[in-house]
């Protein structure tokens, strides 16, 4: 993958630059403010973007307002924001114009960097992964509200938010595969979600979540 970073801890940019290098990923940037990242992605137009919300100069949301510019100006680079914060006010416009090609990640809950990388490589391919934590603060009770789902349901589609597979969700929830795959189509249809190519029905069941 090619990868533009932008976090202002040059210890931890610095950090993350050599260990995806070593994993074989061709680091177009590395920078440490939103304006920077900006002029990046628009030379190298890379695979990912790997972004901190807060930058300077306020250390506030600069982060999070470049990657709604960036997904408004350059629709095919993924977004991972990496963050020891949630800011749930531009995070959930990023999510809702559509969560495919986006993730959400938590500093302090990324165990590992195997984990890092498939969320990595998710993203980049148009998928989503989003830590249950923001999946929470994002939606609050709002699944609740999601007419005709059983509680169960409600669990699937909060794991599928998060862009786990379906064998990922059997695995979390300690049930078959199968079992998970009827409670996607019983998803889909009280959703009133007709077949589509691909995974075009995961990514409209989390955008009825995200609006719920």
């Amino acid at each position: 993958m090619r990868v533009v970073i932008a976090e202002d801890a040059a210890i931890l940019r610095d950090g993350l630059v050599q260990l995806l290098r070593l994993r074989g990923h061709e680091v177009a940037a590395a920078v440490g403010d939103a304006d920077a990242l900006v002029t990046a992605v628009a030379e190298h137009v890379p695979d990912v973007a790997v972004v901190d919300v807060r930058m300077p100069p306020t250390h506030t949301d600069e982060g999070l307002r470049a990657a709604l510019a960036l997904r408004r100006d350059h629709p095919s680079v993924g977004i991972l924001l990496f963050s020891q914060y949630i800011e749930t006010r531009y995070a959930a416009e990023l999510l809702a114009g559509s969560p495919a090609g986006v993730g959400y990640l938590l500093k302090e809950r990324v165990s590992d960097l195997a984990e890092f990388e498939a969320a990595l490589r998710r993203v980049a391919s148009g998928g989503t992964a989003l830590d249950p934590e923001v999946v929470a603060q994002l939606l609050g009770s709002g699944g609740g509200r999601l007419p005709g789902l059983t509680p169960r349901e409600r669990e699937v589609l909060a794991l599928m938010a998060e862009g786990r597979t379906n064998a990922a969700i059997a695995a979390t929830l300690v049930v078959t595969e199968r079992a998970v795959e009827k409670h996607v189509a019983n998803i889909f249809t009280k959703l009133g979600l007709p077949p589509a190519p691909g995974d075009h029905r995961r990514v409209l069941a989390v955008l009825r979540y995200l609006d719920a």
